[in-house]
């Protein structure tokens, strides 16, 4: 099979497209024909050499595609199907209390396995999520790690409730567009930022009521203005140290930050007289759980989320897909063709 995966790590010209042998799945595994995979951060990440990677590699998280096996476990040969991205034992307390991400072994397909970079992956059956027949590849594969991340920290972390207002960071990325479409449903009010005009009104198009633009405006002080100096309930932070500053700044008294990623590096300044006096809750997120995804698929297959698709590309053209994430020129999620 076909398959883009890189033996060093490096710049985008390491991504090599070869021909490699097709994967066996193990027991309790199915075979699953890669029909599209979207690119995540995690993908460059990788590539770039964070640490946990077994080389050569083939990254990809987001998968859709076909069962390649006949009936087993359930699943029908050619069952359409997309990837809960999570890896869990099954076995320990975490995983029976249905809190799987917070297994002790949890990891990522294409992260701690092989991903979905290629014609063809192997997934545990239980990872398998049947999706409608009215539902493109493309469009499932822009779904599950995104929205289940932005899932996990609004819904369950961060309780986000109706006639509450959050702050979202970066609403061209990938969880910036989910958390948008996540936060209306939950009927709160949604303020978010943006590195252009055309990113802005695409994002007040997905429901965004208010949008700022993070590099000629002071976001706190937008959000003062927004929220008649009150500050909003919930921040959405996955950028990091470029925005951490703004977002403590621009919660209210008794806020609530939730944050899953630092984009632009790990360090944070924190005032600790600043976090107990204002009574302000900080709140880590990784990813959700098998149940979260279930439940947000319910509203992905009924038509109330729609995961943005910025742009596609064939397989071999993996370097290319990386490279505009990089550039940061997409807003939505960037997919690959297979």
């Amino acid at each position: 099979m076909k398959a883009v995966r890189f033996h060093e790590h490096g710049g985008l010209d390491v991504l090599r497209c070869e021909e490699v042998p097709d994967p066996t799945p193990a027991p309790g595994e199915a075979l699953v024909k890669v029909r599209a995979c979207a690119l995540n951060h995690l993908d460059i990440w990788q590539r770039r050499g964070i640490p946990g990677v077994p080389l050569p590699h083939c990254p990809g998280t987001d998968v859709a595609g076909q069962v390649v096996r006949g009936e087993t476990h359930g699943v029908a040969e050619g069952q359409r199907v997309l990837v809960q991205p999570g890896i869990s034992c099954g076995r320990c307390v975490a995983c029976l209390s249905g809190e799987d991400n917070l297994c002790r072994s949890y990891g990522l397909v294409g992260y701690q396995s092989e991903g979905g970079y290629a014609e063809l992956v192997t997934v545990p059956f239980e990872n398998l999520v049947a999706i409608p027949d009215r539902l493109g590849f493309v469009e499932a594969a822009a779904f599950p790690l995104t929205f289940l991340t932005a899932w996990h920290m609004l819904v369950t972390r961060a309780a986000l409730r109706s006639g509450e207002t959050v702050l979202i960071l970066a609403a061209g990325s990938g969880v910036g567009q989910a958390a948008i479409q996540i936060a209306r449903a939950q009927g709160a009010r949604v303020i978010v930022t943006a590195g252009s005009k055309e990113k802005l009104a695409r994002a007040r198009e997905l429901g965004a009521h208010e949008g700022i633009n993070h590099y000629n405006q002071d976001i706190a002080k937008e959000v003062r203005r927004y929220t008649d100096r009150r500050g909003v309930d919930v921040v959405f932070e996955h950028v990091g140290q470029a925005t951490w500053e703004q977002s403590m700044k621009s919660l209210r008294r008794g806020g609530r930050l939730v944050t899953c990623g630092a984009t632009t590096g790990p360090s944070g300044s924190l005032d600790i007289r600043h976090l107990f006096s204002r009574q302000i809750s900080l709140i880590g997120a990784y990813t959700g759980s098998k149940g979260e995804l279930l439940k947000a698929a319910e509203l992905f297959f009924d038509g109330t989320f729609s995961p943005v698709v910025d742009c596609t590309y064939r397989l071999e053209a993996a370097a290319e897909a990386q490279g505009r994430l990089e550039d940061k020129a997409q807003f939505g999620k960037i997919v690959l063709e297979v």
